[in-house]
């Protein structure tokens, strides 16, 4: 058993589609699809009851992270898959995903298939984003934000607290099942050009996206964020006092106090890594 929660803001032009699609891919299975309709101006709710499926809406707009986490709260299975609802995604590999369901945590559709539609000035961006995840969690992520992946609802209310209302839902919650140890499996999908416009904004959402994988990571393991910035801080400093010592035979107050913070840091970092091995 299995519940599809599908997060829409302004899709009328893809919805329906993505629906029948569900609908005629899990007739083996047994399941619910739940349409949440976060609060859409457009004729979205209006084509989603037309079908034979869950509609929720929001009063208003609050973000896709807080969509998903609606449907999984009115989800009645605990084993949930979230899909977007802009056509973007292969419904046809949902039996792929669902083959090894039982034996990981979280399936991720990662999007490195044969035929993928990344926009182009996107993928700069997201290949930054992926090194600096695959750095700070110390794995390997094929694909940090696919919004194609199946989960248990036990698992994921855990994280609840940390997981943002926005788009950067499952960037959090794959950087999340990584440091904590659960097991994540990605299986290659094909990506196809969204229907509509999309709604991400580039350069804000860049920025935000960053400042998550940070924050997060510091959330589990903080001394991969304060260490490496604690050394670098000290090397500067260590170098700064060598070349006045030596050359200008006059050491000023700038590389003392860049080695005092080095060491600053450090201990907060010691500090936060003993409070999360306590928690």
């Amino acid at each position: 058993m299995i519940s599809v929660v599908i997060p829409a803001y302004n899709e009328e032009e893809a919805i329906g589609t993505v629906v029948d699609e569900l609908i005629e891919i899990l007739k083996e299975w047994s399941y619910e699809i739940i349409v949440v309709d976060d609060g859409s101006t457009d004729n979205t709710a209006k084509v989603v009851q037309e079908k034979r499926v869950k509609i929720i809406q929001h009063p208003h707009n609050i973000g896709y992270g807080a969509a998903i986490k609606t449907g999984i709260k009115n989800a009645a299975n605990d084993l949930i898959m979230i899909i977007d609802g802009d056509g973007s995604y292969p419904v046809k590999a949902i039996p792929e995903l669902l083959k090894v369901a039982d034996h990981y945590d979280m399936i991720v559709g990662s999007r490195t298939g044969g035929e993928v539609k990344i926009q182009l000035y996107r993928r700069p961006a997201k290949r930054f984003l992926s090194m600096l995840a695959n750095y700070l969690s110390e794995t390997k992520i094929p694909d940090l934000n696919s919004g194609m992946r199946i989960f248990r609802r036990k698992e994921v209310e855990k994280f609840f607290n940390i997981l943002p209302n926005k788009f950067s839902f499952t960037t959090t919650i794959t950087l999340t099942y990584h440091t904590t140890g659960l097991l994540v499996k990605y299986v290659p999908i094909n990506y196809y050009k969204r229907v509509g416009q999309s709604k991400i904004r580039p350069v804000k959402d860049g920025l935000n996206f960053i400042m998550l994988i940070v924050r997060t990571i510091t959330y589990f393991n903080p001394l991969k964020v304060f260490l490496p910035i604690s050394i670098v801080l000290f090397l500067i400093g260590l170098a700064v006092l060598l070349y006045q010592g030596i050359f200008l035979r006059n050491i000023a107050d700038l590389p003392v106090m860049l080695i005092i913070a080095a060491f600053q840091i450090g201990f907060l970092g010691l500090l936060a890594d003993l409070i999360v091995r306590k928690r």
